[in-house]
C-alpha cells in the first residue's frame, strides 16, 4: 500500500519546536510595568539581569533585577531613576554585562553601571550622560561587534553614533525626514537598516551616512526591520493597505520590490520580529495579543516556512530576548523571551524547546555563536575596519567575564558633528531643577491658599461672634 497521499514535509530539526511557559515561581511578579504607549520593548535581558521600564512619578525609571531573584518583587524595590522624563528604551551592553544604556523624553542617553549583586538602593547617578539630541530619544542600539559604540535615534530625526571611549557623538546620520522607528545591523555592523515614519525603508552605511538602498513602500507600511544574518536579506513587519498585519522579505541590494509579502492577520498591534541567525528561525510576537509565530527561513524559494504558533490568552506589552549564551542548552532551549503582561504586573519567561531525548550536547542545534568579546575597538571601527563577531561554543556553558567600563572625563561646551554644534539646541539640563522649583512653588501657593482660607473662616467666625455680642441685650 503506497502512502503517496500524505503531505510532503520539509525535513527540519526545528519543525516540532514548542513554547514552554515558566512556572509561576520562576516569573517576576508585582512589577508596575510602564503604561507608556511608545512602541518599544520596555525590557532588556542578559545572562545576569532583567531590566524593565516602570511607572514612576516625577521622571523616568526602570528596575534591574538579578535573573535568580524570581517571584514577587517588593513595591519598594530600588530603581534606576536619574532621568527627568519617561524612559523610552533600554539596552544592555553586549560586552560588559553590568552596563545598561537608557534613553528618555528628557533628550539624553545615559549609561548605568549596575553592582554585581543588583541594586541595594535607588540609583540616580549615571556613569555617563550623553547630550546631543535636541528632542526626545526614542531608540538606542549597541554596535554588534565593536566595543563602546552606541547608536541613538531621536525625535529630531537624527541618528547619533557615540564613541563612549570619549563620551561624545562622532558621526551623525541625517537622512530621515520623520521619526525613526527601528534600527537593525547586519552581522559585522558595517550596514544599518532603518524604518521610518516617512514610510521609507533604508540601508545605510553608518560611518559615511550614505544611503545605499531606499524603498518607498506603497503596499506595505513598514514598522520594524531586521537583517537576516549573512543571508543578504532584510525582513520587515508592517501593515498592508487593507490594514492587515504582514511581513515582507527584501534583497538588501535591491529594495525595488519585496521578494515575498505574507499576510499574517487582521489584528492591529505591532509585530516585533526576532531573528536567530544560528537556527535561521524568525519569531513574530504581536504587541497587544499573546501569540508568537515562528518560521524557518531558507535561501531558496519559498524562503519563509511557517512552523507553529505559540498562543497565550494574556497580551504582551513588550519583550526582552535572552542572548544565546544565556540559554539552557541541557534542556535543548533555542530561544527565550521575557514577556511583559501589564495587567498582571507580571514578567513571564517563555522558552522555545527542540524536543530531544538525548542527554548529550546537541552540536547541530547549537553552532558556534556570537560571544561576549568585542571584535574591534571603537577607533578601529571608526577608522573603517569591519570584523565578524568573535564566536563562542555553548558546550562549556557561559562564563561571566567582568570587564569594567571606564567612563571618560569630559567638560565640553560644544560638540561639533558634520559641522553642526549639537549642544546648541539641546534643552537645558537644569530642566529637572526648574520642574522641582515649579512644583515646590505650586505646593507653597497651595499651602498659602489653604492657610488663607483657614484665616478667612476664622475671621468670619470672629465677625459673627462680634455681631452676636452687639445684638445681645445689654446686661444690667
Amino acid at each position: 500500500l503506497t502512502m503517496s497521499w500524505r503531505p510532503q514535509y520539509r525535513s527540519s530539526k526545528f519543525r516540532n519546536v514548542y513554547g514552554k511557559v515558566a512556572n509561576r515561581e520562576h516569573c517576576f511578579d508585582g512589577i508596575p510595568i510602564t503604561k507608556n504607549v511608545h512602541d518599544n520593548q520596555f525590557c532588556a535581558v542578559n545572562a545576569k539581569f532583567i531590566a524593565v521600564v516602570t511607572e514612576s512619578a516625577g521622571g523616568g525609571a526602570f528596575l534591574v533585577i538579578p535573573l535568580s531573584q524570581t517571584g514577587r518583587i517588593d513595591p519598594l524595590y530600588p530603581k534606576v531613576c536619574g532621568h527627568q522624563g519617561n524612559v523610552l528604551d533600554i539596552k544592555w551592553n553586549p560586552f560588559v554585562e553590568n552596563v545598561v544604556a537608557s534613553c528618555s523624553e528628557d533628550s539624553s542617553v545615559r549609561l548605568w553601571e549596575i553592582p554585581a549583586g543588583g541594586l541595594k538602593r535607588n540609583m540616580t547617578e549615571a556613569v555617563l550622560e550623553l547630550y546631543g539630541h535636541s528632542r526626545r530619544v526614542g531608540l538606542i542600539e549597541w554596535h554588534p561587534t565593536t566595543n563602546n559604540i552606541l547608536f541613538s535615534a531621536g525625535y529630531d530625526y537624527k541618528v547619533l553614533i557615540w564613541n563612549l571611549d570619549i563620551g561624545e557623538p562622532v558621526k551623525m546620520i541625517d537622512c530621515h525626514r520623520d521619526v525613526i522607528l527601528c534600527l537593525s545591523f547586519n552581522t559585522d555592523g558595517s550596514l544599518v537598516a532603518t524604518s521610518c515614519k516617512d514610510k521609507k525603508l533604508r540601508v545605510i552605511e553608518p560611518r559615511s551616512g550614505r544611503i545605499l538602498q531606499e524603498a518607498s513602500c506603497k503596499s506595505h507600511k513598514v514598522n520594524r526591520v531586521v537583517f537576516l544574518g549573512n543571508m543578504k536579506r532584510i525582513l520587515t513587519t508592517g501593515v498592508s493597505r487593507w490594514n492587515t498585519r504582514q511581513i515582507a522579505l527584501w534583497d538588501q541590494e535591491d529594495l525595488s520590490m519585496p521578494m515575498v509579502e505574507e499576510e499574517i492577520d487582521g489584528l492591529s498591534g505591532l509585530l516585533f520580529p526576532f531573528y536567530d541567525s544560528d537556527t535561521h528561525m524568525l519569531y513574530l510576537a504581536g504587541k497587544g495579543d499573546g501569540n508568537i509565530r515562528y518560521y524557518e527561513i531558507s535561501s531558496e524559494k519559498p524562503y519563509l516556512h511557517y512552523l507553529m504558533e505559540f498562543r497565550s490568552p494574556s497580551p504582551q506589552k513588550g519583550m526582552g530576548v535572552m542572548p544565546k549564551h544565556g540559554l539552557d542548552v541541557s534542556a535543548c532551549e533555542v530561544f527565550r523571551v521575557y514577556k511583559l503582561v501589564t495587567l498582571k504586573g507580571l514578567i513571564e519567561p517563555i522558552s522555545m524547546i527542540v524536543p530531544r531525548r538525548s542527554e548529550t550536547y546537541q552540536e547541530d542545534i547549537y553552532p558556534m555563536t556570537a560571544g561576549t568579546e568585542p571584535a574591534l575597538t571603537a577607533d578601529e571601527w571608526l577608522g573603517g575596519t569591519n570584523r565578524d563577531p568573535i564566536l563562542m561554543s555553548l558546550k562549556e556553558g557561559y562564563k561571566s567575564t567582568n570587564v569594567a567600563f571606564k567612563a571618560p572625563k569630559r567638560d565640553k561646551k560644544s560638540v561639533v558633528v558634520n559641522g553642526i554644534d549639537l549642544l546648541e539646541n539641546v534643552p537645558p539640563r537644569t530642566e529637572n531643577e526648574l520642574l522641582r522649583m515649579f512644583f515646590r512653588q505650586q505646593d507653597e501657593i497651595r499651602r498659602l491658599k489653604e492657610d488663607l482660607s483657614h484665616k478667612e473662616v476664622k475671621i468670619r467666625q470672629l465677625e459673627l461672634e462680634l455681631m452676636n455680642l452687639r445684638n445681645s441685650p445689654k446686661s444690667v
